[in-house]
């Protein structure tokens, strides 16, 4: 049996936002309920809290690891370089930020069209940190019952101690997710070091930067007010991701779906009881579907926008079969073409691989492999050339004409490196002056170059030349950069 619609779903939750409003009265918006999700286990809580555990590894450790006697990853906004283990990207590297903002959408498109929002599940920071979250909620007040026994108005002494209690490691911990964003920016140990001295009212260095305090207390209560307070909320309401998701599922995407033709009519029964001969499916109506929803949705009613994908009810329901002694996989991924057409797994698993999902794997696995070759590939020395515009051309003694250029010459790489500057383009073309440069590691100047040509050598107009650097102690790190030498 074909489940709702999105839009039907949709528009029988709008049909009961009314229904509390006084006679005579009309409500335009139904007041939203606290949530209290139930704890899980299963393969995919599972899964969650491993994607959880992983990421959270990278994120806070990744600031404290050091490569060749710094930050491995560091974007440095004030010296415009980011640095990402031995890469060294520049402003005008920002080509590799447009691929890798591709190959994100790509992936979204794909993971998306395969298995709708695995990434909402299982990924996503929201996610991520609202898990963290419950799971100190759990460790202070206890689980769903006992959370919402510990809401009931009133106060006490035991009440205001665990609140407290829970707050606390929430502000602590988003504290430190601030302090560790502003340590990708800012070096961490330097960072800590500023904030020990503005604790301790120390002077004697540079001191904590209004910016930095900002950004840390900024993205602390952000994850904060996020993962604490608004949990669903961010997700129903201000997460684009949400609304459109729908248009990237067709009847082939794997979703989290009921299978209603085998648990309907749904009702309670004894556990040894036979559902069949009752007339009953194999759903007890438990609700533990709902309990286990950070959205608060009941996949029952069929796909909804507000569902994550994150797979709680399907754990839920598997505990409850198993309990009862039926099947699993009532509430399971699956497709809408394998409920209504009774498809096996393996028949499934073959239409999900369609034209669009073999057409965005294909596009992606190129545009990643074309990015892995541009940085196999990528020189670590920049260079741009820029006219002298108050000199464009001059005769200087022994009848040469002479143009006068400034290069900007960047080390990419971590080492000292001496570069030799040459031109070449015209017969008797040669510079003028040093032609050597020595620069640190990953650093740049601005070196005034005159190249001179004999005047007889060369007819009057402008002619195509260009710049070769090259490095001294590596010939394969070179750069031709293109330019005009103007004869008048």
């Amino acid at each position: 049996m074909a489940q709702p619609s999105l839009h039907a779903v949709e528009k029988k939750q709008l049909s009961t936002v009314s229904q509390a409003a006084p006679a005579g009265e009309t409500q335009l918006y139904a007041a939203d309920k606290k949530i209290y999700p139930r704890a899980v286990s299963g393969r995919f809580a599972a899964w969650r809290w491993t994607l959880v555990i992983a990421t959270q590894l990278v994120f806070y450790a990744g600031a404290w690891v050091t490569w060749n006697g710094r930050q491995a990853v560091l974007f440095d906004i004030v010296h415009r370089k980011f640095y990402i283990f031995g890469l060294v990207f520049w402003p005008q590297d920002i080509v590799y930020l447009a691929v890798l903002l591709i190959i994100s959408a790509l992936s979204l498109f794909l993971f998306t069209a395969m298995a709708g929002r695995l990434w909402c599940g299982y990924a996503c920071p929201q996610t991520v940190y609202t898990e963290i979250f419950l799971w100190i909620e759990r460790l202070v007040e206890g689980d769903r019952i006992q959370r919402m026994k510990l809401d009931r108005p009133g106060w006490s002494a035991r009440k205001l101690a665990l609140k407290s209690a829970k707050h606390a490691l929430w502000i602590a911990i988003a504290l430190w997710t601030g302090y560790t964003f502003v340590g990708y920016f800012t070096p961490i140990r330097e960072l800590g070091g500023e904030i020990m001295a503005a604790l301790a009212l120390r002077g004697g260095g540079p001191g904590l930067g209004p910016w930095e305090t900002f950004w840390m207390l900024f993205y602390g209560f952000a994850t904060y007010g996020n993962a604490g307070w608004m949990r669903e909320q961010v997700c129903l309401y201000m997460c684009p991701y949400a609304r459109f998701q729908s248009a990237m599922f067709d009847r082939d995407t794997l979703i989290i779906t009921y299978d209603r033709e085998r648990g309907e009519p749904r009702g309670a029964r004894p556990r040894l009881a036979d559902p069949r001969a009752r007339g009953l499916g194999d759903c007890v109506d438990c609700s533990i579907c709902v309990q286990v929803c950070p959205t608060g949705i009941d996949i029952r009613d069929g796909l909804q926008y507000q569902c994550i994908g994150c797979a709680a009810c399907v754990d839920g329901c598997n505990q409850v079969m198993d309990r009862m002694g039926y099947p699993r996989g009532l509430i399971r991924y699956s497709t809408q073409n394998a409920l209504e057409r009774r498809l096996t797994l393996g028949q499934t698993l073959r239409r999900a691989f369609r034209p669009r999902v073999v057409i965005y794997t294909a596009i992606l696995a190129a545009v990643v492999g074309a990015a892995a070759a541009g940085l196999w590939a990528r020189v670590p020395l920049k260079v741009d050339v820029i006219r002298d515009r108050a000199a464009i051309s001059r005769e200087v003694e022994g009848g040469r004409i002479e143009n006068v250029y400034r290069l900007q010459i960047m080390n990419t790489a971590e080492a000292r490196r001496v570069f030799e500057v040459r031109a070449e383009g015209l017969p008797s073309l040669h510079v003028a002056g040093e032609t050597r440069i020595e620069l640190e590691p990953t650093a740049s100047r601005m070196v005034p170059v005159r190249v001179r040509v004999e005047a007889d050598a060369v007819r009057a107009g402008t002619h195509d030349i260009a710049f070769v650097v090259t490095a001294v102690e590596a010939s394969d790190v070179h750069v031709r950069e293109k330019t005009v030498f103007i004869i008048r």
